[in-house]
């Protein structure tokens, strides 16, 4: 049983202001997967409330716990802890992140069915579709699209709103009965339209795709397009990660691809990958750019995007830490 799961049971024991006094003490983010669970759990059996609340033992063995769950009760919880308007806020969100699970069998459906199952829809539906999968998915279905399409959809995630659950689960629903031989159920992670859904989805596109979307997007919103940009992770960003990070990079990535990486690369990038690599990979390294004539700028790009597409594969386990523009630096 989940964290969460155990807090929400918790706060179901107590009435709406002592739970309220307790929910404050947590996040806004864990406050909604808290009510997430207050939600889905409806009612909690006295046996699994005792054997989990155990510092509430004299409450539960006299039957005085409430046991209830539901919208209502989530909903009162919030209310008291964050006030109307926050707490409306956080159920809009939550509502949506469940309407999104609805997403959960397409998750292990090969990325060209998925194409084939959304041929002939709205650019604005397969955005919806797409801001709702893991962004390595989402790539790689963004990739099977034709380049016009591939566009639209570009646009339509960027600049999507919040859509209603009600449109979400309509959008599902109908997938679904299209395509009922695909679905394979998988946990599926909370995701929105946006700038950073589509940053996400591009870096972990291969470089031509990458390249070729975001010309698309010039020609159609520049200033789009230059958010877009700006907020990317690219090779030059190897900088901005502590020197363990580096090392956790350049760990398993072929020297022949760091060479070409690194052709016409800046001082400092070039530096930061010769000092965080042993001594007998840097001696490769030297070997190998030094063996390695002119390199068309498609494979050079290609290296790199490699690079990225580690960097980012070991952020998204939390296994490395990646500054973004838009966080504030500390100090101590």
């Amino acid at each position: 049983m989940t964290g969460a799961r155990r807090a929400a049971i918790v706060l179901m024991q107590m009435d709406t202001g002592r739970a309220a006094g307790v929910l404050k003490q947590f996040t806004e983010a864990e406050a909604q997967e808290i009510a997430a669970e207050i939600v889905r759990m409806k009612r909690v059996s006295p046996d699994v409330a005792e054997r989990i609340l155990l510092d509430f033992h004299e409450l539960t063995s006299e039957g005085k716990h409430l046991a209830h769950g539901g919208r209502d009760v989530a909903m009162g919880i919030l209310e008291a802890s964050f006030g109307s308007e926050r707490a409306s806020g956080v159920m809009d969100r939550l509502a949506s992140s469940l309407a999104g699970a609805s997403f959960d069998f397409l998750e292990r459906a090969e990325p060209a069915q998925i194409v084939s199952l959304l041929e002939g829809e709205l650019a604005q539906t397969v955005a919806l579709v797409l801001a709702h999968l893991r962004p390595q998915h989402a790539s790689a279905i963004l990739a099977g699209l034709g380049s016009a399409m591939r566009t639209d959809v570009a646009q339509a995630i960027a600049t999507m709103s919040r859509a209603t659950p009600e449109a979400v689960r309509i959008v599902a629903d109908t997938l679904r009965e299209r395509a009922a031989a695909v679905g394979a159920a998988r946990d599926t992670a909370n995701a929105i339209g946006g700038i950073q859904p589509l940053v996400d989805i591009i870096n972990r596109a291969d470089a031509a795709t990458e390249r070729a979307l975001l010309d698309a997007l010039e020609a159609r919103d520049p200033e789009l397009a230059e958010e877009v940009r700006s907020r990317m992770l690219t090779f030059a960003d190897l900088v901005k990660l502590e020197r363990r990070d580096v090392q956790l990079v350049l760990r398993g990535i072929d020297v022949t691809i760091l060479a070409l990486a690194m052709k016409g690369a800046p001082d400092n990038v070039t530096d930061s990958i010769r000092n965080n690599v042993s001594e007998r990979n840097r001696e490769m390294l030297d070997d190998e750019i030094n063996a390695s004539g002119p390199a068309r700028l498609s494979q050079v790009e290609e290296a790199r995007a490699t690079i990225v597409r580690v960097i980012r594969d070991l952020e998204a386990q939390g296994i490395i830490t990646v500054r973004h523009a838009d966080e504030e630096e500390y100090v101590s």
